[in-house]
C-alpha cells in the first residue's frame, strides 16, 4: 500500500482528494494537511510514500516545502495554476494535476505513482523479503512447508487465499491476506496483476492484454496493475 499525505489550504480540494484516494485499491490516506508547517512535523513522524501538494499556500509554499526536505516522498502537484509546471519537474515531482483534477487524470497519476514505488521497492535493500526460500502456512490444522520457486500463482479470496504450487493435486488454503503474501514473497520474482491474484514471474509463460497465462491457466490482470506487469516486460504503453 501507498500511503498518502494531502497538503492544501482549501478544505474542498482536501476532501476531494481525500475521496480520490480512497477510491484507488492500492492507496492507504495517512492524512491531511492544511498548510506546509503542518506538513513538515507530520513527515517528521509519520510514513509517508506520496505527497499530494498544492502550490499556492499561505506562509511557506509547496515549493518551497519541496526543496526543504531532506528525503522527500514521491510528490504529486497539485494546483490551479499551470505556469509553475517547469518550476515543480524541475524539482523531480512524479506528476502535476490542474484543478479541477477530473478521476481519470488522478487514476493516471495513481498508477504512475505505483510503478515507481514498485520498481523502488526492488532496488532497495530488499533481496528477499524472507530470509529463506521457503514459507509455513497454517493449512488443514498443520503448518505446512511452501517452497517459494514452486509457487506458481496465488489467489485471493474474501477471507483466505489458495496458494497453487507446482506438482500438488489441489490449492493449499489458509487464513492469510494478500497483502501479506506480496510483503513475504520476494518483489523480483513475485508480482501483483489483480486484486485477486499474485504470479511467479519465472511461470508466466504468455501475456494478453487483460490476462497472462500461468502454466496453462489464465489469470486476469487488471488495468490497475497492468502497467506494472508491461513495465517488468520491458514494454510501455
Amino acid at each position: 500500500m501507498i500511503r498518502c499525505l494531502v497538503v492544501d489550504d482549501e478544505k474542498l480540494a482536501v476532501e476531494l482528494m481525500e475521496d480520490n484516494i480512497r477510491q484507488v485499491p492500492f492507496f492507504e490516506l495517512a492524512g491531511s494537511c492544511r498548510n506546509a508547517p503542518d506538513a513538515v512535523r507530520f513527515l517528521e513522524s509519520n510514513q509517508v510514500d506520496l505527497l499530494f501538494l498544492d502550490i499556492q499556500m499561505p506562509g511557506l509554499s509547496g515549493l518551497q516545502l519541496i526543496s526543504s526536505l531532506q528525503n522527500p516522498p514521491m510528490i504529486v502537484l497539485v494546483t490551479a495554476y499551470e505556469r509553475y509546471a517547469l518550476d515543480g519537474f524541475n524539482l523531480d515531482v512524479l506528476d502535476y494535476l490542474v484543478k479541477p483534477v477530473p478521476f481519470d487524470r488522478f487514476f493516471k497519476a495513481a498508477t504512475r505513482a505505483y510503478n515507481m514505488h514498485l520498481l523502488k521497492n526492488r532496488q532497495d535493500a530488499r533481496p528477499t523479503s524472507t530470509n529463506h526460500d521457503y514459507l509455513f502456512v497454517n493449512a488443514d490444522y498443520s503448518l505446512i512447508r511452501i517452497n517459494i520457486p514452486e509457487i506458481l500463482y496465488i489467489e485471493g479470496l474474501k477471507d483466505y487465499i489458495k496458494i497453487y504450487v507446482e506438482g500438488a493435486d489441489r490449492a493449499i488454503i489458509t487464513r492469510l491476506s494478500m497483502r501479506y503474501m506480496e510483503e513475504k514473497l520476494p518483489a523480483e520474482r513475485f508480482l501483483r496483476v489483480h486484486r485477486s491474484y499474485i504470479i511467479a514471474l519465472d511461470k508466466l509463460t504468455a501475456f494478453k492484454r487483460n490476462k497472462v497465462v500461468v502454466g496453462e491457466v489464465e489469470i486476469p490482470v487488471s488495468e490497475t496493475f497492468r502497467d506494472a506487469l508491461l513495465s517488468y516486460m520491458g514494454h510501455s504503453l
